[in-house]
C-alpha cells in the first residue's frame, strides 16, 4: 500500500514520526508520505526508524492561499531540504501562526470561552507546527469540549466567527518553490466542501502551468462525485491521481491506508522530482 499524506507530532499529528514508521510498518504500508504542516522537524527521526519494507517520502504539506482568500493545501514531496528560499518560506509561516493562534485565543476568551495562548503551547511538542489542532486538543484538556472534531463543528473551523486568517503564499508560489527545490507539487484534497470554500475548478489550470504535479483525488472528505470530477481533470492535464489517508493519529477518522496510491501512479510522481530522493533501508 502506498499513503503518500500522513502526520505527526511534527505538525499537529498525535504520534511521534517514531510512532508513525511504526504504525506503518504494523498497517503494511509500503510506502508511507511524512507531510507535516510547513515543516521538516520530523523528518530525521523518521529516518532513524525505518526499517526494510518500508519507503519514505518525506515532504511538507504547505500552507497557501489565494488572492480571494480561499485556503489551499500544496503538497511538496522529494524536495531539497537544503533549498533555502523553501525552508525560509516555511519558517515565514511557521511564525505567522503563533500571532495568528493568539488573535483566536483573544476572539474566544471575548466570547467567554477560558483559554490561555500557555495552555494552548502546553499542547505542543518540542519543534512542532502550531495550528489548530493544539488549541482543540487545549479545549479538550480543558473539558470545554469532549473532542477535537467538537471543538472544530464549535469553535475552530474556517467558517467559525473566531477564525483568524495568517501568512501564506498563493498556491501558484507554494508550486514553484516546491519545484525548485527539486519537488514534486501536489495539490491536497482540493474539494474537500466540508472544509470551507474550495477552489475552483478553472484554477487548476494555472497551477498545473505552473509545474503541479497531481492531484489527490482519493480522501475522505472528498464526495465520490469530487473525486471523478477530479479523476478527470487530472486526465485532461496529463497530471498524476494521488490517493492517500492524511492520517493525524487520535482525534481524527482518517486511518493509515484507507486510501491509496498506485504503484504506477507514484512511479511517474517520482520521476518527475529532479534527484532520486526515497528513502529506503
Amino acid at each position: 500500500m502506498i499513503d503518500l499524506h500522513t502526520h505527526s507530532s511534527a505538525s499537529d499529528g498525535t504520534d511521534t514520526p517514531g510512532e508513525l514508521i511504526n504504525k506503518a510498518h504494523a498497517s503494511g504500508i509500503s510506502v508511507l508520505g511524512l507531510m507535516d504542516h510547513d515543516t521538516v522537524a520530523g523528518w530525521d527521526e523518521a529516518i532513524s526508524y525505518l526499517r526494510p519494507g518500508l519507503s519514505l517520502v518525506l515532504g511538507s504539506e504547505i500552507s497557501a492561499q489565494t488572492d480571494d482568500g480561499i485556503s489551499v493545501h500544496m503538497l511538496g514531496a522529494l524536495f531539497d531540504r537544503n533549498n533555502l528560499p523553501l525552508m525560509e518560506a516555511l519558517a515565514k509561516i511557521r511564525d505567522s501562526r503563533y500571532g495568528r493562534m493568539e488573535k483566536i485565543v483573544e476572539r474566544l476568551n471575548e466570547a467567554d470561552v477560558e483559554i490561555s495562548i500557555e495552555e494552548v503551547h502546553a499542547q505542543l511538542s518540542e519543534g512542532a507546527t502550531l495550528g489548530r489542532p493544539h488549541l482543540a486538543d487545549a479545549l479538550v484538556a480543558k473539558k470545554i469540549v469532549k473532542s477535537r472534531e467538537e471543538a472544530f463543528e464549535l469553535y475552530l473551523s474556517n467558517g467559525s466567527k473566531y477564525y483568524v486568517a495568517y501568512y501564506a503564499p498563493t498556491p501558484i508560489d507554494a508550486i514553484r518553490l516546491i519545484k525548485e527545490a527539486g519537488g514534486v507539487a501536489v495539490i491536497a484534497h482540493p474539494l474537500a466542501s466540508l472544509r470551507g470554500s474550495i477552489v475552483s475548478i478553472e484554477s487548476f489550470k494555472s497551477m498545473v502551468d505552473a509545474g503541479m504535479d497531481g492531484i489527490e483525488v482519493s480522501h475522505r472528505d472528498q464526495t465520490p462525485d469530487a473525486q471523478e470530477l477530479l479523476a478527470k481533470i487530472v486526465k485532461e492535464y496529463g497530471i498524476v491521481a494521488t490517493g492517500s489517508s492524511d492520517y493525524h493519529g487520535t482525534g481524527k477518522l482518517n486511518q493509515l491506508g484507507e486510501f491509496t496510491t498506485t504503484d504506477e501512479a507514484f512511479a511517474q510522481l517520482e520521476s518527475r522530482a529532479d534527484a532520486r530522493r526515497v528513502i529506503k533501508k
